[in-house]
């Protein structure tokens, strides 16, 4: 399993402790500190599109008109930090965010 976060994220702070309290043992891929590889931002954006970008992050209201309209993939390429985290890559998949849906899927029965 990879978990794709950022180390100042609440919200993935919350993903890791669960996953690890249900005996996953995630590697950790920091968006900020490790970046996205080119395969992994193919990859987020072939599973998720669009909906890959958080446009409610600060960094995404700092970004101008025309930086907004950019492609997802350009997007992240210039703003790791722009994706909704956690992205989480399993042998179950891919999820993204940390909704119930989400947690169901690798909490209920997990480890």
């Amino acid at each position: 399993m990879r978990v794709f976060s950022l180390k100042s994220c609440d919200t993935c702070r919350k993903a890791l402790k669960s996953l690890a309290e249900a005996g996953y043992a995630p590697d950790v891929v920091d968006v900020r500190k490790d970046g996205l590889s080119d395969a992994d931002r193919a990859a987020v954006i072939a599973e998720f599109g669009d909906a890959a970008i958080n446009r409610a992050s600060t960094t995404w209201r700092g970004l101008s008109d025309a930086e907004k309209e950019m492609d997802p993939a350009a997007l992240l390429a210039a703003y790791p930090t722009l994706m909704k985290r956690p992205v989480i890559q399993s042998d179950q998949g891919w999820t993204i965010g940390w909704k119930a849906d989400v947690q169901t899927r690798y909490l209920d029965g997990a480890g």
